[in-house]
């Protein structure tokens, strides 16, 4: 029973230390990039902005489009309303068709000595072959009307119809140019929010870092009150001390307790909060590394604003923006252009009329210039190019704006940055001040030169001069992020 016992004990405390994870800042910042929600949702969206610019790509290669139908007819298809009367001319001996004076009914007269000519049916001469329609045949040919009736009900039609276009105002050319700078809107999109992600781990981790600090600290605090309160119950015995003395301590003590709950409460929601970030269990309970390092301060110069001015993503966007709207100007005064492309189709019917009509399939090619002018448009023209003109103008002043926001953003970090490493430096100074005062409180405490609360007094300042150093340190590696952020340099460096 015991090595039962024992062994599902040792199995649970494998699977603990297995399933625990040691999570520098490092790999944190590498498990948020691998998880996190929002980078897939932008990578999509670069995914997509891409495949977009390719689709606009195609507009200028040929296109090829397939139709086909059937349709039924309720009623027969006729070209003649009734049968047709043919008048039956004659072949000529130079092989021309022509007509013999006994073919025609019309009244003849003699126009001159021995030349005669037809009359029309106003009795005015005529020449039959310069005005064949005043004619009068006497025999005619009958064209039935079923003979050119079709009495197929079933239409069927097919075709292949390819355009290429040749000149389309530079519309083509300018949404291209387009959907390169949505592209790379996307893009720089993806490489701000990596940075935002990046951001919001550091801030997590050193929250955690922080709280882990101070829990330490606290439990420190706890222990020199748990021993003032030993010491002083030992002194009361010998009548060294009051019961004043024992109920100022344990009041302390009953505090630095609640403090001490209040943090590890306070540890447990940050880690969490990270957990969350990183893509991880709520629950886990990772080992994390509450190394402090201020090495890696930053300094400011003139180079480094100009170039930041530049490279925040900000600035890149409103470029591309910038670009977009010269592209829409020369896209909306493309719009009233002419347009010209080549066209090529091969068209097939069955029944089709191209020897007779013959229920078969039958068809043919054609090629042939489009061309489309706008001519009039109300003014339209001129409205369209003073809203994009205007449209330019708000991006010019967008960018004007964002400069002047990062440079105050950027000074305004730098000073943050200088003022959260002089009170590193005030913190360290008043911390060994705190442990001398400590020191020499407790040993004049065994000597009865102090009292307790002299020596609650050292341990306070003590316990506030540690706290102050641990916030210090850990707004200076925040400021020394947002600094980075200002400056557009990456938090991994």
């Amino acid at each position: 029973m015991r090595k039962t016992a024992l062994l599902s004990i040792l199995t649970i405390l494998i699977n603990t230390l297995y399933s625990q994870e040691y999570l520098t800042l490092e790999r944190c910042r590498a498990l948020a990039i691998e998880n996190n929600k929002r980078l897939k949702i932008s990578q999509e969206e670069m995914i997509s902005a891409n495949e977009m610019r390719k689709a606009t790509y195609t507009n200028l290669l040929p296109k090829l489009a397939a139709s086909g139908g059937w349709k039924w007819n309720q009623k027969t298809l006729s070209l003649l309303e009734n049968d047709a009367l043919l008048p039956i001319g004659s072949m000529m001996p130079d092989g021309s068709f022509g007509f013999r004076p006994e073919q025609i009914n019309n009244l003849w007269s003699e126009i001159a000595p021995g030349v005669f000519a037809p009359l029309d049916s106003q009795g005015r001469p005529f020449d039959p072959k310069k005005e064949p329609d005043k004619i009068q045949w006497k025999d005619y040919a009958v064209l039935p009307k079923d003979a050119v009736t079709m009495k197929s009900h079933n239409t069927f039609a097919a075709g292949l119809t390819l355009t290429q276009p040749i000149f389309m105002g530079g519309k083509i050319r300018e949404l291209y140019n387009i959907s390169k700078n949505q592209e790379e809107i996307a893009t720089i999109s993806l490489d701000n929010n990596i940075q935002e992600t990046l951001l919001e781990v550091d801030e997590a981790y050193w929250r955690v870092v922080s709280l882990m600090h101070k829990k330490e600290l606290a439990s420190k605090y706890v222990s020199l009150l748990e021993k003032l309160e030993n010491d002083i119950n030992a002194m009361a015995k010998e009548g060294f001390a009051t019961k004043g003395d024992i109920l100022k301590v344990r009041v302390k003590l009953n505090e630095a307790q609640m403090t001490l709950n209040i943090v590890e409460n306070g540890l447990s929601l940050s880690n969490m909060a990270l957990m969350q970030i990183c893509g991880l269990d709520l629950d886990s309970n990772n080992i994390i590394d509450d190394t402090i390092d201020n090495s890696d301060i930053l300094s400011l110069d003139v180079k480094s604003v100009e170039n930041a001015i530049d490279n925040r993503p900000e600035i890149r966007t409103l470029k591309q923006f910038k670009m977009m709207s010269e592209s829409n100007y020369k896209l909306t005064k493309g719009k009233f252009l002419p347009e010209i492309a080549i066209q090529g189709a091969y068209n097939t019917t069955n029944p089709n009329a191209y020897n007779g009509i013959q229920r078969n399939f039958d068809g043919s090619f054609s090629i042939g210039v489009m061309v489309n002018i706008p001519i009039f448009h109300f003014g339209e023209r001129g409205h369209l190019i003073k809203a994009a003109k205007a449209k330019q103008n708000v991006v010019n002043y967008r960018i004007q704006e964002a400069k002047e926001k990062i440079t105050l953003q950027i000074n305004q970090s730098s000073f943050r940055l200088n003022e959260a490493y002089k009170r590193v430096v005030m913190s360290n100074s008043n911390l060994e001040k705190a442990d001398e005062n400590l020191r020499f409180a407790n040993e004049a405490f065994k000597e009865g030169f102090v009292n307790t609360t002299e020596v609650m007094e050292a341990q306070t300042a003590w316990l506030s001069a540690n706290s102050q150093l641990i916030d210090s340190k850990i707004e200076l590696k925040l400021c020394n992020l947002y600094l980075k952020k200002a400056l557009a340099i990456s938090i991994e460096e």
